[in-house]
Formats: structure tokens, sequence, C-alpha cells
């Protein structure tokens, strides 16, 4: 079997830039701005990529063809939302609080030692925040 490594997720937005402010501002992520080039699906448009707990977001804008639906009500079936880890929720989530983020759920404890919370994002994008339990 071929090996799979994962490379990035992709994220829509009518505002990328906007969007990339906001995990800059709650998250700390690393922002790479520059435009789309002729010859490209956006030419002239922002191009946004960044890195979040590591790995690689990429953030475009809508697509000039095809209307783009609303954002889904979470839960939803496919990419519901993706997971970064944090060493104290607590206090993570009070300082995110103190950001302007909308803590959607939690903190809350799901299993002994396992405790998370949900910070809802540009165009209804869920994060959830995760402290596991020392060494696991």
């Amino acid at each position: 079997m071929r090996a799979y490594r994962y490379d990035h997720i992709h994220l829509r937005s009518p505002d990328p830039d906007t969007t990339a402010r906001f995990f800059e501002t709650m998250f700390g992520a690393e922002v790479k701005r520059d435009i789309y080039p002729p010859g490209t699906l956006y030419p002239g448009q922002m191009r946004v990529a960044m890195r979040v707990g590591g790995q690689t977001v990429l953030i475009a804008p809508p697509h000039p063809d095809e209307p783009t639906a609303a954002e889904p009500r979470f839960p939803y079936y496919g990419l519901e939302h993706f997971g970064l880890t944090i060493d104290n929720l607590d206090e993570a989530v009070k300082e995110l609080r103190s950001k302007g983020a909308d803590i959607a759920i939690g903190p809350l404890t799901r299993s002994p030692g396992l405790r998370l919370a949900f910070i809802r994002g540009p165009q209804g994008l869920m994060i959830e925040l995760v402290e596991r339990p020392q060494g696991s």
C-alpha cells in the first residue's frame, strides 16, 4: 500500500484575510498572504496559507464560477471541526474569551482527564481545544 501523509486542510471564506486574522489573534497562527497569479483559478485575489498547531491550513476565496453554500448548522456530516491540543484548557479558554472568542461548548470533561471546549470561528467553523491527561 502507498504511504499517505498529511498535507493540509482547505477552508473557504468570503474574506480569507479576516479568517486568517481570527487564527492569528486566537491561536497565534503563522500566516502568509500573497496574491493568486494570472492563469490560476482566483487571479488577483488574496491567497492565504497558515500554520496552526504545526499543520498547514489554506484559506481560499469564493469559487468564481459556482455559488458557495452557507455554512452548515453544527453538528453535521463531513469535516465538522479540527482540534488543537492545549496544556491548560481553562487558561486557554479564559485567554480566548478575553480576545472576543465565541466559546460554543465547554470547557467540559469528556472522560477522566480528557477535557475539551469548542470555539466558533468564521463561517461557523468549529475549533476543538483538547486537554489530555499527562502521558497520553
